[in-house]
């Protein structure tokens, strides 16, 4: 009687794991999976924008984004946040819009941006349309304008608690407060514009923390 030749099967052992942890499967990406979670896919990426620009009804969309993105489903870390964000700011156009973009092509590209577009505008978009032709039929009557009132108070307790956060991450920079300052009081106190005040501010951040062999000037966590 012949016998069947069997082929060795290479077990590979968990031998670089840390005890009691679990090997990540692949991310639908392809992307390495980051903190603690994995990298959305086109659809969650979608989900994701839609989820940030109906939870911002009045405004706070940079408040919800960071929640959303950052605290529940984990897709980027809170520096990498404030960076995308920074970026946002730089450029023209709305800053959450410019935001989606960043987020959509940080993980997949061209096609993520699209997707991103599509979750923060198409909904919110249509719904704006129907809002607003609402407000122009009902706009006399006292109590809309009430209610648009604590709306914009509730979008501003959203975008002051979003500011604590950013001073959170950047408390122990003594550097990065004094610009923080001198920036509000030179849009406050001195009514620079926006334009020549970010042409000069930026370069000179952008100096300071320019990355020099063997010193970083990021505050420690």
């Amino acid at each position: 009687m012949r016998l069947a030749s069997c082929r060795p099967i290479p077990i590979s052992f968990m031998t670089d794991l840390p005890p009691g942890s679990l090997p990540s499967p692949p991310s639908a990406s392809g992307a390495p999976a980051r903190n603690g979670s994995y990298p959305p896919t086109l659809r969650q990426l979608f989900v994701g924008m839609l989820q940030v620009a109906l939870s911002a009804f009045g405004g706070g969309l940079s408040a919800w984004s960071q929640r959303i993105v950052v605290e529940e489903r984990r897709w980027l870390s809170n520096e990498e946040f404030l960076t995308g964000l920074t970026v946002a700011r730089l450029f023209p156009g709305p800053n959450q819009i410019n935001m989606a973009v960043y987020v959509g092509t940080f993980f997949h590209g061209l096609r993520g941006a699209l997707v991103a577009l599509a979750g923060m505008l198409l909904l919110p978009f249509t719904l704006l349309m129907l809002l607003g032709l609402a407000y122009f039929s009902f706009h006399t009557l006292p109590a809309i304008d009430r209610v648009l009132a604590g709306v914009v108070a509730a979008a501003a307790g959203m975008a002051l608690s979003m500011g604590f956060k950013i001073l959170g991450e950047y408390r122990r920079d003594p550097v990065a407060l004094l610009l923080a300052a001198a920036t509000l009081v030179a849009m406050e106190g001195f009514h620079v514009r926006l334009v020549p005040l970010v042409l000069v501010a930026g370069p000179l951040a952008m100096a300071w923390y320019w990355p020099r062999a063997g010193a970083s000037r990021l505050p420690k966590p």
